[in-house]
């Protein structure tokens, strides 16, 4: 059995199976330089536990956090995903060879 292991894109695919963690991500993509509170307030939950959401997508990368006076300012980082994506990419193409198949399939069972 061929042991494939990569921590960085093991980070990174947990990070994003949160729905939280994406909305947070998606965001930063809007609007690249939000702080904390700033992020928190459409959430229905407390500040520590957007934090927590938080340290997971700096664990894996997504985010880079820095600190000006009192404000804790949130940036996306891409690299990370672009990382996930190059990964699934290789992926495609059985995809891609799939759905053709099956949508082949489909229309020879459709009556004329």
């Amino acid at each position: 059995m061929v042991n494939y292991q990569d921590s960085k894109l093991d980070r990174t695919f947990a990070a994003l199976s949160d729905p939280t963690r994406r909305a947070l991500l998606s965001q930063l993509g809007e609007r690249q330089d939000m702080s904390v509170t700033e992020l928190a307030r459409p959430f229905s939950m407390s500040l520590p536990a957007v934090m927590k959401h938080l340290d997971v997508l700096s664990d894996a990368g997504l985010i880079t956090r820095s600190k000006t006076g009192r404000r804790v300012a949130c940036r996306l980082t891409a690299e990370p995903m672009r990382e996930a994506v190059s990964w699934l990419t290789r992926y495609e193409t059985f995809w891609a060879e799939g759905l053709d198949r099956l949508a082949a399939y489909a229309e020879a069972q459709e009556p004329s």
